[in-house]
Order: C-alpha cells, then structure tokens, then sequence
C-alpha cells in the first residue's frame, strides 16, 4: 500500500522533554488515530511535521516527496486543525472565504458555505465572538474545502458536545469516501478514533510505543482480572500491566502469550493506552 506520508527519525530536544525516533506511516486510504496522554508528544510531532517546530532531526515526505521539498501545489493538498486555532479573529466568515481565495488555489467557496450551514455557523458573526468549538468548525470547513488530499489534525473535536462530535466525524467520513484520501488525527476521545480509525498509532514519553491495525490490536490483547496469585502464574512477557483492586487485579495481556483457561475480555483503545501507561509490571 502506499504511503500518504512517511516520517522517519524525527527528533526534537527540549528542556525536560524530548521526542526520540519518532518514526511511522499513514497509508493513502487510510485515517491514522494518534494517541498518548498530555505532554506525551503529539503537537510536538504534528507540528514539526507542518514545520512550525524546527525539529534537530529526521525525515518527513509528503506525496512521494521531502516535505522541505514540495511546493505549493502540494502544500494546497494538505488540510489542518490545530489544536488552537488560528483564525483572523476580525473577520466573519463571509470575509474569510475572499481572503482563503487568495490562499489556496484551489478554493471551493460552494463547499465552504455547505460546511458552515451543516454547523450552524452565523455568516455575519465575527469570528472573535465564536466559542472554542464554534472555532473548531470553521477550522474544519476550511481545511476541508480547498480539495485537500491529507488532513492533518490536531484535536479537532476539542470543546464540542457529542453532537457537534458526531457531525465532525460524519464529514470525516465523507472525507474518506475517495480512496486517495489520507488523516492524522490526534484526539483524547478515543471512542470517536475507534469509530473512525484504520490504524493506531501510540506515542508515549516522546517514542513510539506501537503503530497497528485497530481491528488487530483487539485481536492481539485483552482484558483479564483473576488474584494476583493467578496472573503470576503467567508468563511475563504476556503482561503488558496490570491494576491492583479490592478484590483481585486486572491486567492487559497478550492473547496468543495466555492459554485458554484463562478467561479474558476485550480490550478498547482507552483499556490499552492505560494498561501501557500506568499499568504496573509483573
């Protein structure tokens, strides 16, 4: 399969944190979910991929090419959401679709409007008296009608309410309908990554943990709860970590690693990420 794009050795040093060989894949065709707790290097990652972080090291190609390398005509194919939003604050969104004309070439104003009357947004409003989801919207309607081919988003469903969530996620799906689109997506919500995602990619403590099939990952672990006495009975390189309770303890474990008189449950996305971070180690 093809790569949308490709980032490899990514490095960036700060004081107290640094992002280490961040290296992974989002396929053409396919939405990527990146996931890890506050600090753990998302917007650090996504910014140096869009260069608004200089990173020390590594490699990102964009389309087949070096992401230093590509013009503005590629540039026009990527589509973002950062977490805070940029917007002329000024302006309404009547202003702001003249001013994107300029920017992108291939602006599509009919899209635009659709986008905005899908979210209810007040075309005559300037854009100052949004709230932080009202904002988020209009970020989203702009990224999404300049005929991008890669969306690149950075919590897009931040400060909306599970229906304004679900309307976000439809258009993604939309989206998506074209084979040759591609998203990165960064979210906390992790159930609106296990509606909409084809891959996991989890970063913790500034290095990737793991980047996988979604469907595979809960193939590859489940949930299993037993006394502590019972879990010490397996193998250790089939506990990922486990959580001590009042009446036992439950633990992420592989399944291929754990014989069938075992009894486990499936694991989530949230039961994975958690297990990984604050599970403890037999």
């Amino acid at each position: 399969m093809q790569d949308c794009m490709r980032v490899k050795g990514l490095r960036k040093n700060f004081k107290g944190f640094s992002l280490e060989d961040v290296s992974f894949r989002v396929p053409r065709g396919c939405v990527v979910g990146f996931i890890g707790e506050n600090g753990a290097g998302k917007s650090t990652t996504i910014k140096s991929i869009l260069g608004l972080v200089n990173a020390d090291a590594g490699e990102i190609e964009v389309f087949g090419k070096r992401m230093r390398e590509i013009g503005r005509e590629e540039k026009n194919r990527i589509g973002t959401v950062l977490g805070e939003t940029c917007l002329p604050e000024n302006l309404n969104l009547k202003d702001l679709d003249g001013i994107m004309k300029y920017i992108f070439t291939n602006w599509d104003s009919e899209k635009y409007f659709q986008c905005a009357d899908r979210f209810c947004l007040p075309l005559d409003k300037k854009i100052k008296d949004f709230s932080r989801g009202m904002r988020q919207k209009v970020s989203l309607a702009v990224a999404l009608s300049h005929k991008a081919e890669l969306l690149i988003l950075d919590e897009p469903t931040a400060g909306l309410d599970p229906v304004a969530r679900d309307e976000i996620i439809d258009l993604l799906y939309d989206f998506m309908q074209d084979e040759a689109h591609s998203i990165l997506i960064s979210s906390h919500i992790l159930s609106d990554l296990e509606k909409l995602c084809d891959y996991i990619l989890f970063i913790h403590d500034g290095r990737i943990i793991f980047e996988e099939e979604k469907d595979m990952l809960t193939e590859k672990y489940g949930v299993l709860k037993c006394t502590e006495e019972r879990l010490r009975e397996l193998d250790p390189k089939s506990v990922v970590g486990f959580h001590r309770g009042e009446f036992g303890v439950s633990a992420l474990v592989k399944l291929d690693l754990v014989p069938r008189s075992f009894v486990t449950e499936k694991a989530g996305i949230e039961d994975i990420m958690l297990y990984f971070i604050r599970g403890e180690r037999i």
